[in-house]
């Protein structure tokens, strides 16, 4: 970067806060370390967006003040350091109200905006996609609203004839209402993006293939490693938040079976709650998946809490029940941090997603974590029921069939979550064949009853 595109870059300011409790900080860690780590990573998001950070100020408070959260004496006090370094603008680490931004603006003489703001720019200028594009302008029209600010009477809306006179409707009120029918059409929008996802991913349950989904803190290595097991050559850039849209891709395990593997969009502390929810159509590829690859940089100064920022977004998305195959990344740059962690957490797999170290050993791990996810079940399926038998198909792998005494005897490999659903017609003697006949006489019997509690 030359010397005069920094000089255009915008200038910024870092404010920290330190609150009780501290009890969720991890061990061995001072509330003030974990600000810290916070405004590193803020730091980087700041850069990520196109801006330098100039100066930090922080503060260790007992709870936020309600007018401008860090008190008018230390927003003061962030007002004359700007004022030494010339900054642009001030970022908080937490998220303002919009009471608070706009006394902080009073104050400091600047703009004042926190960290949900930053993400959200970042996205917006990594969105490629046409529902990557629609997701992020909704998040940032939910951020937005409450935020809007009026102008005073002076741009009052007057008209022109008897009975409208009057001060009017404010320019405030006419762009609220903008942005409340931009935010209708971009919700219908999505809604018919999301049917069309809904179709492609009934399509690939037809197929009956696993699905994987590769899962982590942003800049983790999630693309580099797609890249690694499937050959795709998708952009893996050292920056934050370089992929939002998903791709599946299809890769063989050892044993030459296929699955199917998607890249997701990164998580980071504190997503804001409106990116989360304009997300979660994308995100469905989560919740459907047989496994999750929860890829771990373990060059990163606090991995942990990387994890832990992690599983919280995953359960907010209701994917935290999701069987999950730890994977240390960037074995190469931090060996030593990479051995840490594995002795921490048994059965984690060290990879290196650039120089390709421990790949032979990632894919055994996934083979044998889905084969667990999966169970061969003998079932014995009444001639009448072929419904039942078409569910089969489409739910499992049907490995082998016979016919028996008014029934078909069905050798089946079935996800463990949709067991139940055919626990009806499973032999009693489990998986080795045997039970099956004695079984049928009572599934005719069952099936003079009502069906409508059957696989369709």
């Amino acid at each position: 970067m030359t010397l005069i595109e920094r000089s255009f870059r915008e200038k910024i300011v870092l404010v920290g806060v330190t609150l009780p409790p501290e009890d969720q900080v991890p061990a061995g860690v001072t509330g003030e370390e974990e600000t810290e780590l916070h405004l590193d990573e803020l730091a980087s998001l700041v850069a990520t967006a196109g801006a330098d950070v100039v100066a930090r100020v922080h503060q260790r408070r007992e709870r936020p003040d309600p007018a401008t959260y860090v008190g008018r004496g230390k927003a003061q006090e962030v007002r004359d350091v700007s004022e030494v370094w010339d900054a642009d603008t001030v970022v908080f680490d937490d998220e303002l109200s919009p009471a608070q931004s706009r006394n902080l603006e009073k104050i400091l003489g600047r703009t004042a905006i926190d960290r949900t703001a930053v993400i959200l720019d970042i996205f917006a200028q990594n969105a490629r996609s046409e529902e990557g594009k629609a997701q992020v302008e909704l998040a940032q029209l939910r951020y937005r609203l409450p935020r809007l600010r009026g102008r005073g009477m002076t741009l009052s809306q007057q008209a022109g004839r008897i009975g409208t006179r009057g001060p009017g409707e404010t320019q405030l009120e006419v762009d609220r209402r903008r942005l409340v029918r931009r935010v209708h059409k971009l919700e219908v929008e999505l809604e018919q993006l999301e049917k069309r996802r809904r179709l492609q991913r009934k399509a690939r349950r037809r197929s009956r293939l696993a699905s994987v989904s590769v899962v982590g803190y942003t800049n983790a290595g999630k693309s580099t490693l797609l890249n690694l097991l499937t050959g795709a050559g998708v952009v893996a850039d050292d920056r934050l938040f370089a992929t939002l849209d998903p791709r599946t891709r299809r890769f063989s395990l050892p044993g030459g079976e296929p699955v199917l593997i998607a890249d997701t969009v990164g998580f980071v502390r504190k997503l804001p709650h409106q990116l989360v929810e304009a997300f979660r159509s994308t995100l469905e590829v989560v919740r459907e998946s047989d496994l999750l690859l929860h890829v771990v940089d373990c060059s990163a100064p606090e991995p942990e809490g990387q994890m832990q920022a992690v599983r919280s977004v995953l359960g907010e998305i209701g994917a935290a029940d999701i069987p999950e195959l730890l994977v240390l990344n960037k074995a190469d740059l931090s060996p030593s941090g990479a051995a840490e962690l594995a002795s921490r957490w048994p059965g984690a797999v060290v990879v290196s997603a650039i120089s390709g170290e421990g790949a032979d050993a990632l894919l055994a791990a996934v083979s044998q974590r889905l084969r667990l996810t999966s169970v061969v079940v003998d079932m014995a399926v009444p001639f009448v029921r072929g419904d039942v038998l078409a569910a089969l198909h489409r739910e499992g792998q049907v490995m082998a069939t016979a016919q028996g005494e008014g029934a078909t005897l069905v050798q089946a490999k079935l996800p463990a979550a949709a067991l139940a659903r055919f626990a009806a017609y499973l032999a009693d003697g489990g998986g080795d064949g045997s039970g099956l006949t004695a079984t049928v006489a009572s599934h005719d019997t069952a099936d003079k009853g009502d069906r409508s509690d059957e696989p369709q």
